[in-house]
């Protein structure tokens, strides 16, 4: 899902004038936030063209690439819409149209027939062998400004920046 967003950063010097009205604003802060943002949007929007042109959504991808990794044992439907942070409602959406285009079965979980198993079809993982090269070509792309300790950095990075995330959610 796209975000609306600008499209050009403003310059340090309106940050700077910004700052001067409202104390809060730390220029460098909200300099490096909104590239973050801008880059993080135009990357989601060439990968959901990419995931288009295959008629699949980003949502069903990542559950293929789920089970994918693990294609040798079924998943619990609840145990994917956690690792995906989707609702439960929304991961039995996703499964209900990954099942009826034949990339996924249902199956019933051995000793509990009540609960249903999801496991990856071999349609479902012919399907990712024909699409996975061309998408790794396009991270690759993505990333190839960078080098490896550049990456690396930048993996720590986001790390730090991921756990400043939850005490802020609430704030007012």
């Amino acid at each position: 899902m796209a975000i609306l967003l600008l499209k050009e950063v403003p310059k340090y010097e309106c940050l700077l004038e910004g700052a001067q009205r409202f104390p809060e604003l730390d220029p460098s802060a909200t300099e490096a936030f909104l590239h973050l943002l801008r880059t993080s949007n135009d990357i989601a929007e060439v990968f959901d063209a990419v995931h288009a042109s295959h008629n699949i959504s980003q949502g069903r991808f990542m559950v293929l690439m789920l089970l994918h990794r693990d294609h040798d044992r079924p998943a619990n439907p609840a145990d994917l819409a956690d690792r995906s942070n989707v609702t439960r409602a929304t991961m039995t959406g996703l499964v209900d149209t990954l099942e009826r285009d034949g990339f996924v079965k249902r199956e019933p979980a051995p000793g509990d027939r009540r609960m249903m198993l999801v496991r990856l079809t071999a349609k479902g993982l012919a399907f990712l062998e024909q699409i996975l090269p061309g998408y790794f070509r396009r991270i690759a792309a993505v990333m190839s400004k960078l080098t490896e300790a550049e990456r690396k950095t930048l993996v720590s990075l986001m790390a730090k920046i991921h756990e400043a995330i939850p005490p802020i959610a609430t704030e007012p």
